[in-house]
C-alpha cells in the first residue's frame, strides 16, 4: 500500500494538485490534505501545517494559508491531529468521549516526520496556528528531526502560571483546581460525564485526558521554548488577539531578526481573518526565502 502510495505521490508532484492521504498510527488513520507546487516535487520540500484546539485543517484560516502557499510555490501538508478519532475530519464532536491528550501530537507529528522522510520530501517546515503552535514548538524543542529546516507560529498559545484556572473560571464559572485534584487522583483511564473541558461544555472526558491538558506546565508557554529551538523561528503575532495573552510582550525580548524573528500583523484578530492571512503568508514566504 505505501509503495502505491509513494508512486501516486510521484505522479502529483508533476503538476499543482491536491489530494488526501493517510497513514496507520496506533491503530488509527491519520490523515493529511497535501498540495504540490506547479513544477515542484516532494524532494524539493514540505511545508506541514498543524491546525488549533479541537479544529481541523479545513477551515478558513488552514486552508487559505494553505492555497496561498501553495501558489506561491510551496509543496504543503495541512495534516488533522486524530483527538482519539479514526480518520477524524471537521471540528471535534463534543459529544465523542475524550481520551486524546495535548501531548498525541508530538507522536503524529513524529509519525507524519517519518512518512515524509519514506515519500523522500526534501527539508520540511513547520507551521502551527494557535495551540498547534505550540504543538509544534514544543515538538522542535524536544524532538528536534534533521529534516526540519524553520517554524513558524502563528498567534500560538502562550500559558503564564494561574493562565489555565484563570481562563477556566471565566468560561464556566467554577474553579479548576478542586476537579484538577479530583482527576489526578481518579483512575487514568475513568471517563467522568458532566465535565466542562476546552470548547466541550458538560462532556465525558477521561481522567488522564483533563490532567494532560490543564496540569501546570511550562512547555504549555510557548515563548518558553523558543530558545530551546535550535532552526530559526518566524513568531507572527495578531496585534488584536484577544486569545493568547501577552505574546508580543513575551517574545520581543528574544526576537534577535535572525534565529527568532517577530512579525506583528496590525489589526488582525486571532484567525487572522480577511486580508490578514495574505500578510500572514507574505512574511512566511519572506522568512523561508532568507537563508
Amino acid at each position: 500500500m505505501l509503495r502505491a502510495l509513494s508512486l501516486f505521490l510521484v505522479c502529483l508532484s508533476l503538476g499543482s494538485h491536491a489530494a488526501e492521504v493517510t497513514l496507520p498510527h496506533n491503530g488509527l488513520t491519520l490523515n493529511g490534505q497535501l498540495q504540490t507546487a506547479s513544477g515542484k516535487s516532494l524532494k524539493d520540500g514540505v511545508l506541514l501545517i498543524l491546525h488549533g484546539t479541537l479544529s481541523h485543517n479545513r477551515t478558513e484560516l488552514i486552508q487559505g494559508i494553505q492555497k496561498q502557499l501553495t501558489e506561491r510555490g510551496f509543496n504543503t501538508l495541512a495534516i488533522n491531529l486524530s483527538l482519539g478519532v479514526d480518520n477524524r475530519h471537521g471540528t471535534y464532536d463534543c459529544a465523542t468521549p475524550t481520551r486524546h491528550k495535548h501531548t498525541d501530537a508530538l507522536d503524529e507529528l513524529s509519525a507524519w516526520m517519518a512518512w515524509l522522510k519514506t515519500q523522500g520530501a526534501g527539508p520540511v517546515t513547520l507551521i502551527g496556528h494557535s495551540r498547534g503552535g505550540n504543538q509544534i514548538a514544543w515538538f522542535a524543542a524536544e524532538r528536534m528531526n534533521p529534516a526540519i529546516r524553520k517554524v513558524v507560529l502563528l498567534a500560538p498559545q502562550t500559558w503564564p502560571a494561574g493562565y489555565a484556572a484563570k481562563m477556566y473560571q471565566k468560561r464556566y464559572g467554577t474553579e479548576l483546581a478542586p476537579l484538577l485534584s479530583q482527576m489526578a487522583q481518579s483512575e487514568a483511564k475513568a471517563l467522568l460525564g458532566q465535565v466542562d473541558f476546552l470548547y466541550c461544555p458538560k462532556t465525558r472526558v477521561s481522567a488522564s485526558s483533563f490532567v494532560n491538558y490543564y496540569t501546570e506546565d511550562r512547555r504549555f508557554d510557548t515563548p518558553g521554548l523558543l530558545a530551546a529551538i535550535r532552526v530559526p523561528v518566524l513568531v507572527i503575532a495578531a496585534e488584536g488577539d484577544e486569545i493568547v495573552p501577552g505574546l508580543v510582550e513575551r517574545v520581543r525580548p528574544q526576537a534577535d531578526g535572525q534565529r527568532i524573528q517577530l512579525k506583528v500583523l496590525s489589526g488582525a484578530d486571532h484567525f487572522f481573518r480577511d486580508l490578514y492571512s495574505e500578510d500572514a503568508v507574505e512574511a512566511i514566504q519572506a522568512f523561508l526565502a532568507a537563508p
